[in-house]
């Protein structure tokens, strides 16, 4: 928050004294080594980028973890990179396969009781009725 400020044009000292903060406290802040965590996510957006350019900018999370682990022999999670992709704003091409259907399940008919012969003479020698639900806000209640 101070870079911010001081990078605005506000002076360290007004900054550490509005937030206190000491000045002392600031300074080591500033001048701490890397944390070894934070330094890995960097090399490794290094190599993602590497990796990404040579794909010429078409290779995913999916992809570029795969190159990764396989190619490279760097040990990392799919999810881990694509965490690193969305920070450094790298992004693959979208998928331009097949629509994902769902498969419809089969559903024989019933038997045909009538052998599909509807014409009667007389009457009530043949019922015929239909079983398809319509739910109305009537029926609920």
């Amino acid at each position: 928050m101070i870079d911010v400020l001081v990078d605005a044009g506000f002076k360290v000292s007004q900054c550490c004294r509005v937030l206190g903060v000491t000045g002392a406290g600031y300074c080591r802040y500033r001048n701490r080594p890397l944390a070894p965590t934070k330094m890995r996510r960097e090399w490794m957006t290094v190599h993602i980028r590497e990796v990404h350019t040579q794909s010429r900018g078409t290779y995913g999370s999916r992809r570029v973890h795969a190159e990764l682990t396989k190619g490279h022999g760097v040990f990392v999670s799919e999810r881990l990179v694509a965490v690193l992709m969305h920070n450094a704003e790298i992004s693959g091409l979208p998928s331009i396969s097949k629509a994902k259907s769902r498969r419809i399940k089969v559903v024989s008919p019933p038997d045909d009781l009538v052998n599909r012969q509807f014409a009667r003479v007389d009457l009530n020698e043949l019922w015929v009725t239909d079983i398809t639900e319509h739910p109305t806000r009537e029926s609920n209640a």
